[in-house]
């Protein structure tokens, strides 16, 4: 498609005012850029989270190669650039601190420079989210590159997959029955190429979600990062950014409420991560959709498992990709989902997977005779989540999805680290691990230590589940009983801050329950005596500002003064 020069933003960088232009255009030839690049080509941004402290993402600089080729070819004009990238294997206290931080980088990147359209590449798991946050609040035509995940790891003889066996050698090695040598050799067998999580973790969950929306090429999703047919995506993705300039596709069209609502679904049957829960609902903010907890539960809680992938099966990303991918599973839930709704390649998902073949049944159930049932993220209220708390069943163990037991409380994650191996700790399997400051202001950031290891005593005694409750999160990798996001959260008075130890506390996940048993006359005389504990290092800078205005973890963890878009206007002249 021909493209209208004269309809560019970038021709108000470079075709502008004489003066400014020759600015713009004499800097920019510093790096060899001849005359003819200015002469009403699309600039296309490539948004690039490339980090030698983001291994998952550490491929990147060739996938960018392939992009800009793509964008040559189609006659755009490719242009790089960095944003902060978040290294989740790496980064301390959490990436989530810094999700919303990388999502004004990327907007204000995208805002302040002549950009026609972009390219997000990213894979790791708050480089997906953070980066399309950003490129949504402007709302200039965009579509995301993933990563891929890595190939399975290998270890004596069998499959390992990434973070799911991690906390599984962990409790073995803690047990005893893995010898410290064999969990060293486990490390480089784990992560043997370039990519992210090859579990269904929240990497791979992301990259899910993106092709679920609408946000990326149909079929890219599962690809491995070593896989050749990665870079082909790459490069075909930067033909199609062109395309869309010329189109005026924008992630406005593409992000409707109908879009969310098919991520919802498609996340329940891979066994999405709960992490999805609060990026979702982060974007939906910044599109002006209305999403709630109630949605998740209502369209996904229901739907059976499809894809036998760990944690909640048995399988790999790598696995996945050969059975078909996620074009198979859209086409086994064609029958629920918006087929109509449009994708970034000009055509919807019913024409994008038309045909889809499926060469694993072991992988890629089908929705008629599914790995597991009604499994989905389920949403839970009481008087211990009155805004709202979320497990995954699918990777929970069945029998303690209904269940009643005495609590045993850690204040905070210090707490939890000093006691949970103390041999003298008050605690049996019966028992409900309760873990306060974990949530978006209390730790700060809403950490992934809602799994808590289990206490040394129980593992000796073989146990490797308990029902636990925080308002911080877990590894999409992870798996257990486990009630994530509890809200409000303990840090601003809610009521799991008022835990105490011994209290009874009560899961019902068929009934969507979460419910502690003291009388609203205890839990108000215990709320007048609670005091505030402030998060650590929160006096200055981006954390101060950063407690000073998250939400809620049923809001989707944003800053109050981001939801919304602000689009790319800019109406003042730099010199």
């Amino acid at each position: 498609m021909a493209q209208d020069s004269d309809k560019l933003r970038s021709k108000d960088w470079f075709r502008g005012d004489p003066k400014t232009s020759f600015i713009h255009r004499s800097w920019m030839k510093i790096e060899g850029v001849p005359d003819h690049e200015f002469n009403g080509k699309p600039v296309i941004g490539i948004c690039n989270t490339w980090s030698e402290l983001t291994p998952c993402n550490a491929h990147f600089r060739e996938l960018a190669e392939m992009v800009k080729r793509g964008i040559f070819e189609a006659g755009g004009f490719p242009v790089e650039f960095p944003v902060m990238s978040l290294g989740e294997p790496i980064m301390r206290p959490t990436t989530m601190l810094f999700r919303n931080l990388v999502s004004m980088d990327v907007e204000e990147s995208i805002r302040a420079n002549p950009m026609d359209g972009v390219v997000l590449l990213a894979g790791c798991d708050k480089t997906t989210p953070s980066t399309m946050m950003g490129a949504i609040s402007c709302d200039l035509p965009t579509l995301v590159v993933s990563g891929g995940p890595m190939l399975n790891g290998k270890f004596r003889g069998e499959d390992i997959g990434s973070g799911t066996d991690v906390w599984r050698f962990s409790e073995d090695l803690r047990a005893g029955k893995m010898t410290e040598h064999e969990f060293a050799e486990a490390e480089a067998c784990m992560s043997r190429s370039a990519g992210h999580c090859m579990t269904m973790g929240t990497a791979s969950t992301m990259a899910c979600m993106v092709e679920a929306l609408g946000m990326t090429l149909s079929g890219g999703a599962a690809i491995p990062a070593a896989d050749s047919r990665r870079k082909a995506l790459a490069q075909i993705a930067g033909n199609r950014i062109v395309e869309m300039v010329a189109e005026d596709i924008r992630p406005s069209q593409i992000l409707t409420r109908e879009a969310f609502e098919n991520s919802i679904m498609v996340n329940a049957a891979v066994g999405g991560s709960t992490n999805l829960v609060v990026h979702l609902l982060a974007l939906a903010g910044r599109c002006g959709i209305e999403l709630t907890l109630e949605d998740f539960d209502k369209l996904g809680s229901h739907l059976p498992l499809l894809v036998n992938l760990m944690p909640s099966g048995e399988y790999l990303m790598e696995d996945f990709y050969y059975a078909g991918g996620l074009p198979v599973v859209i086409q086994e839930l064609k029958h629920l989902l918006h087929m109509d709704a449009l994708t970034i390649n000009g055509r919807t998902h019913a024409e994008n997977t038309e045909g889809a073949e499926c060469f694993n049944r072991d992988v890629i159930a089908t929705f008629d005779e599914p790995v597991q049932k009604e499994v989905g993220i389920a949403v839970l209220r009481g008087n211990l989540a009155e805004d709202g708390a979320i497990i995954k069943p699918s990777a929970a163990t069945p029998e303690l999805l209904t269940h009643k037991g005495r609590a045993v409380v850690f204040e905070d994650i210090e707490d939890l680290h000093a006691r949970i191996d103390d041999p003298n700790l008050d605690v049996d399997e019966s028992c409900v691990l309760v873990l306060k400051g974990a949530g978006p202001r209390g730790y700060p950031g809403m950490a992934e230590v809602g799994n808590m290891p289990m206490p040394q005593k129980m593992v000796e005694k073989g146990v490797r589940d308990m029902v636990r409750i925080s308002d911080g999160r877990m590894s999409g990798t992870a798996y257990g009983t486990v009630v994530l996001h509890t809200s409000p959260e303990s840090a601003i008075g809610g009521a799991l801050a008022l835990v105490q130890n011994d209290d009874i506390i009560e899961l019902d996940v068929p009934n969507r329950r979460i419910h502690l048993e003291v009388s609203n006359e205890e839990l108000e005389k215990r709320r007048a005596a609670w005091t505030p504990t402030p998060a650590p290092l929160t006096e200055r800078g981006y954390a101060r500002m950063y407690v000073e205005h998250v939400q809620q973890a049923h809001l989707g963890v944003d800053f109050d003064f981001l939801v919304g878009k602000s689009g790319t206007k800019v109406t003042r002249e730099a010199h």
